[in-house]
């Protein structure tokens, strides 16, 4: 599946920069938030990117190049660096949201058992499906035309490059198998993205020893 991801070319004509380290972990044991995850948040917390910092602001450009109002719907990374204390979500979330603040990066996580086909990240055509959650029941939204989303064959996975995930494919305590998809746009260079990889790994592997990790560099590097 890793090797088959791809990045729609009218993506890559937006930001050139853009590149994406695709991770596939394989046997994980998931669970609530406990006291090592919250340690984990709470230094992240202490050590996180300014909300000015460069490598955040370049997400907020990298929005508005494709007409997305990025006071209105943050990127991701935007978002969690104004959102202290961070939240607590389970222990796989936890860790890949104190990655995320530590570096100014944004990172999506997905439940392989819930995914359809290769993940590919493009420009909507605007009637692809969105599964969402409105007044407490699922419903199905659709993105705006042009909007950069990622998706699969079902459907798309997360609207406006990182800002809001679909229900269906989101991580939870019963996940085992999971897909990670960590962003980059200059001035983050290439080296400190894998550096965050690797801090990531290192952290599924406390939660869950043995896990079988594979990752891919896709775009420039």
């Amino acid at each position: 599946m890793i090797d088959d991801i791809w990045v729609d070319p009218a993506v890559s004509a937006l930001r050139p920069d853009f590149a994406v380290l695709a991770m596939t972990v394989r046997g994980l044991r998931n669970g609530p938030t406990d006291d090592r995850s919250r340690a984990w948040l709470a230094e992240a917390a202490e050590k996180a990117v300014a909300v000015d910092d460069p490598k955040v602001e370049a997400w907020r450009e990298a929005y508005r190049a494709f007409g997305a109002k990025p006071q209105r719907t943050r990127p991701s990374v935007d978002a969690l660096v104004r959102r202290m204390p961070l939240p607590e979500i389970n222990l796989v979330v936890d860790a890949y949201n104190a990655i995320s603040v530590r570096h100014g990066l944004p990172i999506g996580g997905e439940d392989l058992a819930r995914y359809r086909g290769t993940a590919r990240l493009v420009r909507a055509g605007g009637d692809e499906p969105f599964e969402i959650v409105e007044r407490g029941e699922p419903a199905i939204d659709h993105p705006e035309i042009g909007e950069v989303v990622w998706r699969d064959d079902q459907g798309v996975t997360c609207r406006r490059w990182n800002w809001r995930q679909c229900v269906r494919t989101r991580i939870t305590e019963e996940t085992t198998d999971a897909l990670f998809l960590l962003e980059r746009l200059d001035p983050m260079s290439p080296e400190e993205l894998r550096a965050a990889g690797d801090e990531l790994a290192a952290l599924l592997e406390d939660v869950t020893p043995g896990i079988r990790v594979e990752s891919r560099l896709v775009g420039p590097v």
